[in-house]
């Protein structure tokens, strides 16, 4: 009896890898092993980058409110600590949005907690 496989799941399986490859350069698009490698490559670098991404971005805005408060005479510690103190609750998202693009918004925060 000849050995029976399933060609249909595994043609699927193929197709949707390289469907994921397409637009890749030279046989990462068409070549079913290089393809393969290529997009687990690129999943593991968008995993990877998703949890950087959120690094990156608290770092930017702890940038950010740290040139706003140095305008106002504080460093980011006092700054963050004396919000704190006062029961303020905004992220760094929030006041670094207020620091870049509403200084005058900023500097009443500023004048809160002083």
């Amino acid at each position: 009896m000849p050995r029976s496989v399933n060609h249909v799941a595994s043609k699927a399986r193929r197709k949707k890898i390289l469907k994921v490859a397409k637009g890749y350069w030279g046989r990462r698009k068409n070549v079913w092993t290089v393809a393969k490698n290529a997009v687990e490559k690129g999943w593991t670098y968008a995993y990877r980058d998703r949890k950087a991404k959120k690094r990156d971005f608290r770092k930017l805005w702890i940038q950010r409110i740290n040139a706003g408060a140095r305008m106002h005479g504080m460093s980011y510690s006092k700054f963050m600590g004396n919000l704190k103190k006062s029961n303020i609750d905004l992220n760094r998202k929030v006041l670094a949005d207020l620091a870049m693009n509403h200084p005058e918004a900023f500097e009443a925060v500023v004048k809160k907690i002083k």
